[in-house]
């Protein structure tokens, strides 16, 4: 073995040479054999925007270090990457640069691997995906038939931002804060599309019942998964329109409230808007709802903007009542929310009060806190109480007339118990090109036919230009659009909308198991014996969209027959942000108000341009603000351990990162601390002999209880919180009391540094690996066994005993640990601490606190 007395650490070099040798191990290779208990740690895949930034690094480290506990915990583990590939910058970039999705897409993907693989992540590159390769759309599109055969998707029109001037859909993302197109500069319009859904309303109960059961998931999570699928529980009720046959049906979870109506509002693209208006409002409404079409969902439901509206003219009856009231149509009602009407209550709701006011509307208390209050109010009254002016219901507490309205209301036909979702059906389509087709064809004859089994994946075209203008890219392509109809032979005409990208990575999970398998979607057998997913880690941007889909994908496949569980993710970590430290200009406004760090003296703050001084905050790194640190520079500095170290030591996993370069120091110098501390005792001789246990001196087994205490806190630290901070802590005090010990040539001293190297190879895994090399072993350290404490070792034989005189701490002395009280005092008044304070005086007290402390009280 060469000599190591003189090699200093140099984590370059040692990196490279591992990553060589683990890949020629296949050391991160998921393993077959069923005879050990299974482990998949899975981080959400990345976009491949084409560099890594230390969020990325963060993520990745995360669950490397928790897939290579596992691997020395002995569990057999698949831990995958892939590619969330497809979606709007590739095609944005084709556009700005002339450069193919694919080709933009591919030359990332190759360029993000290479920055993956040099953080030696112990991924299994074997089972590598990408959603936007046909071998992967293929099942992503078999999926929309198995969707389609159980009714879970279906066309209707829906609502879509139209470049008037591009004629072209554009995403949310492409409409700036003033409504305008983010190429053309357009006022974006509102326009009505017929559009493919998918039922997720369906698995509503289901997926808010089912939350109970991931116990493994943070609360807030499964918090906001519960309010985003907003179940709630009141009625339906039907208002009559006058002078028409039709009814205005609106949902209230506050059916205590009805005697109170005064107006209902329908949302002016209801189609009962062109019932109710008369002659003489038509003109008006008509102007009103050509307004109202150019804004946005978000524009219209926003808290902060004021509510509009323009009465109709028509009129419909409260069933309740027999009044007639006025029919309004406002901006603030949505028809894809509810009903598409609701009903104005003024005196109980907040907003419903605000536009009373506004449009001098009649406020009618129904609700009282007590028997006698006052019934004019300045703001709504939206507490319970007692029902005043609602008929034979008056004196009723409204909690219990909630039941009893609606039970009326079934009684007399006009209305019934209904429960309703917050949650939509989702909308699936785009009108983009990069994006997996949709596997159906329109026949004249047949209507909507699927692309057969046989003839899957249904491939995007090549030979096609991107403008960023004219309808869908691929509607332009006739001769990828125009085919015979499967079933009949007509000519009939491709689907020319592509998937929403949140469809791919609702299921990719499930491929990874048996990702190379091209003639099913996977092997179930394979699919139940790796899943759910034992621990998956991302960013808690993806609470509600992201896992609310993947937990309905599962719930669809297993009704499918696919598999059999019912919840994708075992237990789910959301790490924290990485942030940087950011000098803002407070007199500057929109994005020039960042200063980029690197243009800031950080010892006089100044805004270089103007001179002002600068704010300096800690705000998550993002190229807009100029606060970003490259992980290239950190490795190249430091190495990817340091790195590691830092990323692991400085939070807790699911708080936010602030970077700082000294605490990155800091870690190196541990690092190099360790090396010398391991390549100093393997250059004296590593011990060979086996200890005696019970022949230890006060030395060894003082050393031996830190060392088992280590083992004890580092293995709590990582199995149940991923409290990776204070495990590198319990690092870093074990190396301090091997460098403290004084028993260098002992079997423990041995036993204490092989220990050491072993709990730091999760965390630094090469320098892990290089110093167990120099320790003389021939395997990787990563393929040993993760050590279990001796509960024995962690029994101290003796105790520090603090001696007080009269409350004061005057010393301490060491006695046997199993002493009792009296033994204790004994042992304390004979010491040379205490007979300095007690000779020759009175003791009228003696407290003593076992294990802790004696106090005597003097006269």
């Amino acid at each position: 073995m060469e000599s190591p007395q003189k090699t200093l650490y140099q984590p370059a070099a040692i990196e490279e040479k591992w990553q060589k040798i683990w890949l020629e191990l296949s050391l991160d290779k998921t393993p077959q054999n069923q005879n050990k208990p299974k482990f998949y740690a899975l981080s959400m895949f990345p976009y491949p925007s084409g560099s890594l930034h230390m969020g990325h690094v963060r993520n990745y480290t995360i669950t490397d270090v928790i897939a290579r506990l596992k691997r020395m915990q002995g569990y057999r583990v698949l831990h995958p990457m892939g590619w969330d590939a497809f979606g709007l910058p590739a095609e944005n970039a084709a556009i700005d640069r002339g450069v193919p999705p694919a080709k933009w897409t591919y030359q990332n993907i190759d360029q993000m691997r290479q920055q993956l693989q040099r953080l030696g992540l112990s991924l299994d590159w074997e089972t590598e995906l990408a959603t936007c390769s046909p071998d992967y759309y293929k099942w992503t599109q078999w999926i929309f038939l198995q969707f389609l055969q159980a009714g879970l998707a279906y066309q209707r029109e829906a609502a879509v931002n139209w470049d008037p001037i591009d004629q072209t859909v554009l995403a949310n993302e492409q409409v700036d804060n003033e409504g305008r197109s983010w190429r053309s500069g357009a006022i974006v319009e509102r326009k009505l599309l017929r559009q493919w859904f998918f039922k997720i309303t369906d698995y509503a109960e289901e997926l808010l019942n089912d939350l109970d059961k991931l116990t493994g998931w943070p609360e807030r999570v499964k918090l906001m998964q519960a309010n985003w699928i907003g179940k709630s529980t009141g009625a339906y009720l039907e208002f009559p329109i006058v002078g028409a046959e039709e009814k205005i049906g609106v949902y209230t979870t506050r059916p205590d409230t009805v005697y109170g109506v005064s107006y209902v509002v329908l949302a002016p693209e209801h189609p009962l808007t062109q019932v109710v208006t008369t002659s003489e409002q038509k003109a008006a409404v008509e102007a009103f709802i050509k307004e109202v079409s150019n804004q946005s969902e978000l524009e219209r439901t926003a808290e902060d903007k004021p509510k509009r509206g323009i009465p109709t003219g028509g009129q419909v009856i409260n069933p309740f009542t027999g009044e007639e009231v006025p029919i309004w149509i406002a901006d603030y009602v949505l028809y894809e929310y509810g009903t598409g009407a609701v009903m104005g209550v003024p005196a109980h709701d907040v907003r419903d009060f605000k536009f009373a006011k506004e449009q001098n509307l009649a406020i009618k208390v129904v609700i009282v806190p007590e028997i006698g209050a006052e019934e004019t109010l300045k703001s709504a009254y939206t507490e319970t109480g007692i029902l005043v002016n609602s008929g034979d219901f008056n004196g009723m507490n409204s909690v219990d007339a909630k039941k009893a309205i609606i039970e009326f209301a079934e009684k007399q036909s006009f209305g019934k118990l209904r429960i309703q979702y917050r949650l939509r059906d989702w909308l699936i389509s785009r009108q983009r090109y990069w994006g997996a087709p949709i596997p159906v064809i329109h026949c004249p004859e047949c209507g909507i036919v699927p692309v057969p089994d046989k003839d899957l994946p249904v491939q995007l075209p090549e030979d096609i230009e991107l403008s960023g203008r004219g309808g869908s890219p691929l509607a332009q392509l006739e001769s990828w659009v125009n085919v015979p109809c499967p079933t009949c032979g007509t000519p009939a005409k491709r689907e020319t909308d592509t998937m929403d990208t949140f469809i791919d990575s609702s299921w990719y999970f499930l491929r990874y198991p048996d990702a190379k398998n091209e003639e099913k979607i996977f092997d179930s057998h394979k699919v139940n014996n790796w899943m759910p997913v034992d621990q998956y880690v991302g960013g808690i941007e993806h609470a509600i969209l992201h896992l609310l889909y993947s937990r309905f994908f599962t719930k669809v496949l297993r009704d499918r027959g696919l598999f059999n569980f019912d919840e994708p993710f075992q237990r789910l970590l959301t790490q924290g942000m990485v942030q940087g430290l950011t000098y803002m200009n407070p007199n500057k406004g929109g994005k020039d108000k960042w200063i980029p760090s690197n243009l800031v003296d950080a010892n006089n703050p100044v805004d270089p341009q103007t001179g002002e001084p600068l704010q300096r905050l800690y705000a998550t790194m993002s190229k807009s603000k100029g606060n970003g640190v490259a992980p290239e520079d950190v490795i190249n500095k430091y190495g990817i351990d340091t790195a590691r170290m830092f990323i692991l030591f400085k939070a807790p996993p699911e708080k936010d990162l602030e970077w700082d370069e000294a605490d990155v120091e800091g870690q190196f110098r541990f690092l190099n601390r360790v090396w010398r501390l391991v390549t100093d005792y393997a250059a004296a001789g590593v011990c060979k002999q086996k200890a005696e246990l019970d022949k230890l001196n006060k030395a060894e087994k003082d050393l031996r209880r830190a060392i088992h205490i280590a083992i004890q806190a580092i293995t709590e630290d990582v199995e149940d919180e991923y409290q990776f901070n204070t495990a590198i802590s319990e690092l870093m005090k074990l190396s301090n009391a091997l460098t403290d010990a004084k028993c260098n040539n002992s079997p423990i001293y041995a036993e204490g540094i092989q220990t050491l190297v072993i709990l730091l190879a999760p965390f630094a895994p090469h320098i892990g690996d290089e110093l167990w090399q120099l320790l003389g072993n021939k395997n990787s350290v990563h393929t040993q066994t993760w050590p279990s404490f001796d509960p024995a070792a962690l029994i101290a034989d003796e105790i520090t005993l603090v001696i007080q005189i009269m409350g004061k701490t005057r010393g301490s002395i060491q006695v046997p640990s199993q002493a009792d009280k009296a033994e204790l005092e004994k042992y304390a008044r004979e010491s040379e601490v205490a007979q300095r304070y007690i000779e020759g005086k009175e003791i009228k007290k003696v407290i003593v606190v076992p294990g802790k402390l004696v106090n005597f009280v003097l006269g």
